[in-house]
């Protein structure tokens, strides 16, 4: 459902096939032991120097098409686990110890275009694809760690809004525009390049992996407790601020 690979100092988390990489249990486990073993194996290497980044890319016409809804059915029941079984993958990432990149090569939909927000940057191609929030279209409530991920993420209360309550799909030079997403690329090819490029750029400046995570959660304070990722208390950051020193 997906693989890991390690490019020097870069890892390349690819969710694989021609599907919709629909987020079912299935998928959502498979992700979350890739980044368990990308912050082990970082962990590792951190001993002989820091520095490492995150690229998160799909194969096919879609990045991801959300939640599995297909399998929910129309249990809210079932609908309920897969909510539940998403939000420790956004965790990890926004805990991950390295900078992120989403290679939007395909559609980002609904949980899809969550996973591609709690990256730290985002590549998207310019001739076809589109991040869209469909909750409202189709009935559904946002998930309030959705939400809270939502207001991090995209600074304008104008496109917030369209985004979440008038389900705007956003192509490339839109999303550009707006601040959602960083880059965009001509095509699938040009997009996950350049998400490898500035990848190796950022794994180059040898960050502290554990400082660079810190520093990210202090950013996104509501996001990353809405996920269950617990801030240090004022001492505990005032403690290991000293000891970098």
């Amino acid at each position: 459902m997906c693989t890991l690979e390690q490019r020097g100092r870069v890892f390349v988390l690819t969710l694989t096939g021609d599907g919709e990489h629909r987020l079912g249990h299935a998928l959502i486990a498979s992700i979350r032991s890739a980044l368990a073993s990308v912050a082990a194996t970082a962990a590792q290497a951190n001993k002989a120097g820091p520095g490492a980044a995150l690229v998160t890319v799909a194969e096919g016409r879609f990045f991801s098409n959300g939640l599995d809804i297909g399998w929910a059915g129309t249990s809210r029941a079932k609908l309920g686990e897969l909510v539940d079984a998403l939000r420790p993958v956004a965790a990890d990432l926004l805990a991950l110890p390295m900078p992120t990149v989403a290679a939007l090569t395909g559609h980002a939909s609904a949980g899809g275009f969550l996973l591609a927000l709690c990256h730290d940057y985002r590549v998207m191609r310019a001739d076809r694809g589109v991040l869209y929030m469909s909750e409202v279209d189709i009935g559904l409530p946002l998930p309030p760690y959705f939400m809270a991920v939502l207001r991090a993420k995209i600074s304008s209360a104008q496109a917030l809004r369209d985004v979440v309550l008038r389900g705007r799909r956003l192509r490339a030079p839109e999303a550009k525009e707006l601040g959602v997403v960083d880059v965009v690329c001509p095509g699938a090819p040009e997009t996950a390049a350049e998400a490898l490029r500035l990848a190796e750029e950022l794994a180059a400046r040898k960050w502290d992996g554990a400082v660079y995570a810190s520093i990210r959660i202090s950013m996104f304070p509501d996001a990353c407790r809405s996920v269950g990722i617990v801030e240090e208390s004022d001492e505990e950051k005032a403690r290991n601020f000293a000891s970098k020193l």
